[in-house]
Protein backbone atom coordinates (compact mmCIF):
# COMPACT_ATOMS: atom_id res chain seq x y z
CA UNK A 1 0.00 0.00 0.00
CA UNK A 2 0.76 3.22 -0.84
CA UNK A 3 2.02 5.47 2.15
CA UNK A 4 0.68 8.88 -0.04
CA UNK A 5 -2.19 10.52 1.87
CA UNK A 6 -5.67 10.38 -0.07
CA UNK A 7 -7.45 13.18 -0.26
CA UNK A 8 -9.91 12.12 2.09
CA UNK A 9 -7.10 12.31 4.66
CA UNK A 10 -5.56 15.78 3.81
CA UNK A 11 -9.27 17.31 4.26
CA UNK A 12 -10.14 18.53 7.66
CA UNK A 13 -12.12 16.32 9.98
CA UNK A 14 -15.23 16.82 12.03
CA UNK A 15 -14.30 17.27 15.40
CA UNK A 16 -16.34 15.29 17.92
CA UNK A 17 -17.99 16.50 20.51
CA UNK A 18 -16.38 15.51 24.40
CA UNK A 19 -18.73 13.30 25.51
CA UNK A 20 -18.73 11.64 22.20
CA UNK A 21 -15.55 11.32 21.93
CA UNK A 22 -15.15 9.71 25.51
CA UNK A 23 -17.83 7.48 24.61
CA UNK A 24 -15.74 6.00 21.51
CA UNK A 25 -12.89 6.33 23.51
CA UNK A 26 -14.59 3.76 25.63
CA UNK A 27 -16.16 1.57 23.39
CA UNK A 28 -12.23 1.51 22.12
CA UNK A 29 -11.16 0.53 25.46
CA UNK A 30 -13.76 -2.08 26.10
CA UNK A 31 -12.86 -3.35 22.00
CA UNK A 32 -9.18 -3.81 23.21
CA UNK A 33 -9.76 -5.23 26.24
CA UNK A 34 -12.31 -8.33 24.89
CA UNK A 35 -9.45 -8.99 21.95
CA UNK A 36 -7.04 -9.41 24.66
CA UNK A 37 -8.95 -12.03 26.73
CA UNK A 38 -9.68 -13.87 23.31
CA UNK A 39 -6.65 -13.57 22.42
CA UNK A 40 -5.38 -15.18 25.87
CA UNK A 41 -7.39 -17.96 25.46
CA UNK A 42 -6.64 -18.63 22.57
CA UNK A 43 -2.63 -18.65 23.38
CA UNK A 44 -3.91 -21.18 26.60
CA UNK A 45 -5.33 -23.64 24.23
CA UNK A 46 -2.41 -23.22 21.70
CA UNK A 47 0.00 -23.80 25.00
CA UNK A 48 -1.85 -26.56 26.96
CA UNK A 49 -4.49 -27.86 24.40
CA UNK A 50 -7.59 -27.73 24.91
CA UNK A 51 -10.03 -28.09 27.69
CA UNK A 52 -11.61 -31.67 28.90
CA UNK A 53 -15.23 -32.23 27.56
CA UNK A 54 -16.12 -32.27 31.26
CA UNK A 55 -15.20 -28.86 31.77
CA UNK A 56 -16.70 -27.52 29.21
CA UNK A 57 -20.42 -26.05 28.88
CA UNK A 58 -22.32 -26.68 25.96
CA UNK A 59 -23.04 -24.12 23.09
CA UNK A 60 -26.75 -24.62 23.62
CA UNK A 61 -26.20 -23.83 27.17
CA UNK A 62 -24.30 -20.64 26.27
CA UNK A 63 -26.96 -19.72 23.69
CA UNK A 64 -29.68 -19.99 25.77
CA UNK A 65 -28.06 -17.79 28.64
CA UNK A 66 -27.55 -14.96 26.18
CA UNK A 67 -30.77 -15.15 24.68
CA UNK A 68 -32.02 -15.02 27.91
CA UNK A 69 -30.00 -11.52 29.26
CA UNK A 70 -30.73 -10.22 25.59
CA UNK A 71 -34.83 -10.66 26.80
CA UNK A 72 -34.23 -9.16 29.59
CA UNK A 73 -32.45 -6.24 28.31
CA UNK A 74 -34.93 -5.59 25.88
CA UNK A 75 -38.88 -4.72 26.82
CA UNK A 76 -41.73 -6.94 25.37
CA UNK A 77 -43.79 -5.00 23.12
CA UNK A 78 -47.12 -5.26 23.86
Amino acid sequence: MSEQPTPADTAPRQQLEPAAADAVRAYAAKTRADADRFAAVLEDIATNGLPAVEDCTPWEELREAHLARLAAERPAVA
